[in-house]
C-alpha cells in the first residue's frame, strides 16, 4: 500500500497524504487533483478500491508501429491531443525491434480496461502479418480504429489517405517534367498501402499509352537505408524520376544518387510520401505528396468517440485526398 502512494504521489506531483483521501473517497481534494489521481493509478497498473472502479478513467490505446519514421509521431501529436478534448487518456504503445509486440500491447491494453484502441500504421495492413489479436478486440466489442488501409476483412472503420490519388499525382508530375522512365520505390507485396499505389500507378502510366516494367518496381524496408538501396537497383536500370512510398525512403534515394555522383534534381528526380517533418529543410528540399493528418487523426477520434458513446459507426473507409508539394527534388529530365 505504501509503495503505491509513493508512486502514484510521485507521478501526480501531490503528497502522500492526498493521494491516500482520494483512495478512501474522503473530501477535501479538488476534482482535477481527483481525477489526475485515478488516471496515474490507471495508467501505474494498480487497482482501484472497489467504490471507485466505476470511475475509471477513459484510456484509449493509441499503438505505433515505430518513432523513427516522424509521421508517426506527427499522428500521436494529433490523435492525442483530440482525444484529450474528449475527456480520455492516451496510452502511447511504440513497438521497438525485438521489443514488445503488437499483440503483447493489446494484452496489456486489455488489462487496463481501455475504452477503446486506435492504430496508426501496423500488421493489419499486411496481409500475411498474423492477425489473431485484432480478432480477440473485435470479440470483446473493443472500438477500434486504424489509421490508412487494412486488409479487407477486419471490419473495423478505417481513415486513410487515397494511396491512388497520392500517386497519381506524383506519376503525373513527373510525368509533366518529361520524364518517360519511372520508377516505384515500395514496402513489402502484401502491404495494402503499396498494392494500392502499384495499382494506381499502372493505371496512370496505361492512360498515358505507356506500361510500367517489373524491373521498374522495387521491394523495400520502410527506411532511408532501404530506399538507398531500391533506388540502387533503379538506377541500374535507368530510371530518371523514382516515386517513394515514404518519406525515409526519398531521402535514401537522394543518398544512393549522390553516391553514384547524380544530382538532384539534374539527373534524377524523387518524390516521397507524407510531408513529414523537416523536409522542407533537406537539401535539396524534398518534393512529397502531403498527408493531411490533422484532418485524418480528428477523424479517426471522433469515430472512436462514437464507438464509446456506444453509437453506430459504419465500417467504411473514410478516404482523404493528399496534396503535391512541389520543392527542389525534382526538375526536368535529362536530355
Amino acid at each position: 500500500m505504501t509503495r503505491r502512494l509513493t508512486h502514484v504521489a510521485r507521478k501526480v506531483g501531490v503528497s502522500e497524504a492526498t493521494v491516500s483521501r482520494v483512495l478512501n473517497n474522503k473530501p477535501g481534494v479538488s476534482a482535477a487533483t481527483r481525477q489526475s489521481v485515478l488516471t496515474a493509478l490507471d495508467v501505474l497498473g494498480y487497482e482501484r478500491p472497489t467504490q471507485l472502479r466505476g470511475e475509471r478513467a477513459r484510456l484509449v490505446g493509441l499503438v505505433l508501429p515505430e518513432l523513427q519514421n516522424p509521421i508517426f509521431p506527427a499522428f500521436a501529436e494529433v490523435i492525442g491531443g483530440a482525444l484529450a478534448q474528449q475527456g480520455l487518456t492516451p496510452v502511447l504503445c511504440t513497438q521497438t525491434k525485438g521489443g514488445v509486440s503488437e499483440a503483447d500491447y493489446v494484452d496489456l491494453l486489455l488489462q487496463q480496461q481501455v475504452s477503446g484502441v486506435v492504430f496508426a500504421g501496423g500488421l493489419y495492413a499486411q496481409g500475411r502479418a498474423p492477425h489473431e489479436h485484432y480478432r480477440v478486440l473485435a470479440d470483446r466489442r473493443i472500438p477500434v480504429v486504424l489509421v490508412n488501409a487494412a486488409i479487407g476483412d477486419l471490419g473495423f472503420p478505417t481513415v486513410s489517405c487515397d494511396d491512388a490519388v497520392a500517386v497519381e499525382q506524383a506519376w503525373r508530375h513527373l510525368a509533366s517534367l518529361g520524364h518517360e522512365r519511372i520508377g516505384l520505390v515500395l514496402g513489402p507485396a502484401d502491404h495494402m498501402p503499396s498494392q494500392r499505389k502499384l495499382v494506381a500507378a499502372r493505371a496512370v502510366a496505361a492512360a498515358a499509352g505507356r506500361d510500367l516494367p517489373d524491373e521498374h518496381v522495387v521491394r523495400a524496408m520502410y527506411s532511408i537505408e532501404g530506399g538507398q538501396a531500391a533506388t540502387a537497383r533503379l538506377l541500374d536500370r535507368g530510371v530518371t524520376g523514382i516515386v517513394c512510398a515514404s518519406d525515409p525512403m526519398a531521402l535514401g534515394a537522394v543518398r544512393a544518387a549522390r553516391r553514384r555522383g547524380l544530382d538532384v534534381p539534374r539527373d534524377i528526380s524523387v518524390v516521397g510520401y507524407d510531408d513529414s517533418a523537416f523536409m522542407n529543410c533537406t537539401e535539396p528540399p524534398l518534393t512529397t505528396v502531403r498527408q493531411p493528418i490533422e484532418a485524418m487523426g480528428r477523424a479517426a477520434v471522433e469515430l472512436l468517440g462514437a464507438q464509446i458513446a456506444g453509437g453506430a459507426v459504419v465500417s467504411d473507409e473514410l478516404l482523404f485526398e493528399p496534396e503535391l508539394v512541389v520543392r527542389g527534388s525534382t526538375g526536368q529530365a535529362p536530355r
